[in-house]
């Protein structure tokens, strides 16, 4: 009976197992975060609606309007991780480009100091260079990945020839 414990104590640290158990765990956290997203998106678009009853504050209503924007765009990058297990970095900086852009016209460009602007520019450009660099990266990164299994395969071939005409 003891070893039978012991056995089965074994098997809940086997790494495939432990995995497993953290992407299950994982997968709830995101689910969380999706409903925690959409219950704020939909109280957000009430609270935008209810401004219409009152004078309209344009800049208020473009900031309300953008920050919804985001949120869904962070629902449907949670939604993408969810079904591809990886996060899309185009639809990241994507985000980020918005949320910036979102605080500058909720703060006016007046109002902003001038190192702060700088610094925003800056960011947004560098941004915009990752937005324009990553189809180029990822397609030197799909040719390489092409090419090396050519290789293997090549290699595997030539090591399988040499062994049989050795034996």
């Amino acid at each position: 009976m003891p070893k039978r414990i012991l056995i089965e104590v074994h098997s809940w640290f086997k790494r495939d197992r432990i995995v497993s158990n953290l992407e299950i765990f994982q997968d709830i956290i995101i689910i969380s975060l999706c409903i925690g997203l959409f219950a704020v998106m939909l109280i957000r678009l009430g609270d935008m609606f209810l401004s219409f009853v009152r004078p309209l504050d344009l800049r208020q209503v473009t900031s309300d309007i953008l920050f919804i924007l985001i949120l869904v765009e962070l629902f449907r990058l949670l939604i993408d991780y969810l079904q591809a297990q990886h996060i899309s970095v185009g639809a990241a900086v994507e985000i980020t480009i918005v949320s910036a852009l979102r605080e500058v016209i909720l703060r006016g460009v007046l109002e902003i100091p001038r190192d702060q602007i700088l610094g925003i520019s800056v960011f947004l450009i560098v941004l915009a260079g990752i937005l324009v660099c990553l189809p180029l990266m990822s397609r030197v990164f799909e040719q390489s990945a092409n090419t090396q299994p050519e290789t293997l395969a090549g290699t595997t071939q030539l090591l399988s020839e040499t062994s049989l005409e050795d034996v």
